[in-house]
């Protein structure tokens, strides 16, 4: 079996070798087991059940959330020469039924539906008179409440678990914290299953946080910049009118851009996302709606507009750039008004729960925000994976060290004021109140409180509220105060708080956010070097073939694999064969077409 598994993945896909934990997925499947895969994005998950499938007797069927993801893999199979198909309400009745009559005469290899078609009258009968072999579960996720983007309808595989109980079931996601990865594993019946984890670092990625100050300006200058020109990307807004605001704005000033949110009918949103695939619009500006299962993969670069509201969900946002594992780059326009209005939404939820768990993930993206240390290192721990000392190179934090100073006296108010407060009456207060007393606000719990009174009321007026935020923040990180959760945060002093308090103990602080325009490195982290001029030729020609037959460019020929071809310049189908990313189905197909390109290109030169 792993003999065909390589032969397969040559002939089929083109690629010499699997990635990281890609083959030991396949063979615990091709073994009749089931199988729990957390691949980061861009890391290979689909090959994992796309590969099999075509070793494997009989249908492989893939639980899919999104139209446009299900179309978007079968257009890529279908150019590799795989048969495969989906089931959606995108088609029509005559076309439905045929793709049903293939079905019966077992013409495909894979099928992709959303759960919810799975369970029509019927059909479940016909998965076993198709010979159902293997159950992927895409964006495992979706069946967690505790995951970022938790869709009820999920919940209905555990019906097709059931009915199918000798068919191996293998879930996927590209993130997962423990508890929810317990979750898909009791939801699926997989509590035997074996899970593979891979790593979630992406060190193709950069991460900055730069200051928001007149923030569309600021993104104008930094997409207009550098090597970013030119290239695709996705910017993330809080709201459907922010996303609308900034599309429209691009367009104005001449960036091909396209809003994409909820709030739009559906053909708008799939005509977005199709101008988008097809490299017609340059730039997404979306809300979280944009981006699950999105297959492009030459996105260089990933905005955060504002602020997330957790680390997952950003984790996962970030995760849509770079795919094809060349550089990318992941800026979040940071200001402390964004937490303000995150905070007014969280008052808004319904439960006691709800609110307690959306400030938690708040908080940790605030501490994400403004830490000082290696971002990619804050990430990797989130997802409880371990972290080699030393920093990672390719975040700000790391390339442009913030600056520290004494920071001692704002720290000593700060703790004093926190354990004044609680001295004088047992209050359960928040760092909110702490930093109004701090700079004597007036406010009615103030006074009503009687900490108006207090020997440390007002003694921080020197220093704005947001800066007292900021170094609250920074003394929780510390673990000089911590914050319980409940329906109210309350902060105390820990006992290290009380005897840095007590003993005048010298603290540093690291200054805020620089006022500096974000420039991310890029420096040779998974880059290709190529001939420039020939890789914009070669890309030109696969748009080309792209049009004409109504798919993605990507569809083609990745941009990694143009990149190998303007390095290599391989000027017939022998040398084009060893291209990696060019199989057998692409060859016969383009291989002709490119390889005359690279000699008329090296003819012309």
């Amino acid at each position: 079996m792993p003999d065909r598994l390589a032969a397969a993945l040559k002939e089929t896909f083109g690629f010499d070798s699997f990635r990281p934990l890609q083959r030991e997925i396949m063979e615990e499947i091709l073994a009749g087991r089931d199988a729990l895969a957390l691949l980061p994005t861009g890391g290979g998950k689909s090959l994992c059940f796309q590969l099999p499938a075509l070793v494997l007797p009989g249908l492989t069927v893939v639980v899919s959330p999104l139209i446009a993801l299900m179309k978007d893999q079968v257009d890529s199979l279908q150019a590799a020469g795989v048969a495969a198909t989906y089931l959606n309400s995108t088609l029509d009745e005559a076309e439905a039924r045929a793709r049903l009559r293939g079905l019966h005469r077992g013409e495909y290899k894979l099928l992709y539906a959303a759960p919810e078609r799975l369970m029509l009258p019927g059909l479940l009968e016909n998965l076993e008179a198709w010979g159902l072999s293997l159950l992927a579960v895409d964006e495992a996720h979706c069946i967690s409440e505790w995951g970022h983007d938790f869709r009820p309808e999920y919940r209905q595989i555990s019906t097709l678990r059931r009915r199918f109980p000798k068919v191996p079931v293998l879930a996927l996601t590209a993130t997962a914290t423990p508890r929810v990865r317990g979750d898909i594993a009791a939801l699926l019946g997989l509590e035997k299953a074996r899970h593979f984890v891979a790593s979630f670092n992406r060190p193709n990625l950069t991460y900055r946080v730069t200051p928001k100050s007149g923030a569309y300006d600021q993104l104008v200058e930094w997409l207009e910049s550098g090597p970013r020109r030119g290239e695709a990307g996705i910017v993330y807004c809080q709201s459907r009118k922010g996303a609308e605001a900034v599309a429209q704005k691009l367009q104005a000033d001449g960036v091909p851009a396209r809003a994409y949110h909820a709030g739009l009918d559906a053909a708008e949103r799939a005509r977005s996302q199709e101008l988008f695939l097809r490299d017609e619009v340059r730039v997404v500006c979306a809300t979280i709606a944009f981006g699950m299962g999105i297959n492009k993969p030459n996105v260089r670069y990933v905005v955060h507009y504002d602020l997330p509201k957790n680390i997952e969900g950003y984790y996962q946002e970030t995760g849509r750039a770079g795919r094809d594992g060349l550089p990318a780059e992941c800026l979040l326009f940071f200001s402390a008004g964004d937490a303000v209005k995150q905070r007014r939404f969280i008052e808004e939820k319904g439960s006691e729960e709800e609110r307690r768990v959306a400030s938690a993930q708040l908080q940790q993206m605030l501490h994400y925000a403004e830490a000082s240390g290696c971002r990619r290192a804050a990430l990797l721990e989130y997802f409880g994976e371990a972290v080699e000392p030393g920093g990672c190179g390719a975040c700000d934090n790391c390339l442009e060290p913030r600056e520290t100073y004494d920071g001692t006296i704002p720290a000593q108010k700060l703790l004093s004021c926190v354990y004044r407060i609680k001295q004088g009456g047992g209050f359960s207060v928040g760092l909110a109140h702490v930093v109004e007393v701090l700079t004597g606000a007036q406010s009615e719990k103030v006074k009503r409180w009687g900490h108006d009174k207090l020997s440390t009321y007002g003694i921080g007026k020197e220093l704005p509220r947001a800066q007292w935020q900021e170094i609250g923040r920074q003394l929780l990180r510390a673990g000089y105060l911590r914050q319980s959760e409940g329906q109210f945060s309350v902060l105390e002093l820990t006992p290290e708080g009380g005897a840095v308090l007590r003993e005048r103990t010298p603290i540093s602080l690291t200054k805020p956010l620089a006022q500096a325009k974000a420039r991310p490195d890029r420096r040779d982290r998974g880059a290709i070097s190529c001939d420039e001029i020939l890789f914009n030729r070669l890309r030109v020609l696969r748009k080309e073939l792209a049009d004409a037959r109504d798919v993605p460019a990507y569809v083609i020929f990745s941009d990694v694999t143009l990149r190998i071809m303007a390095r290599d310049q391989p000027t017939d189908l022998d040398a084009m064969r060893r291209v990696s990313g060019v199989g057998q189905k692409k060859l016969e197909e383009f291989g002709a077409a490119f390889a005359a390109s690279v000699r008329d290109y090296l003819r012309e030169s």
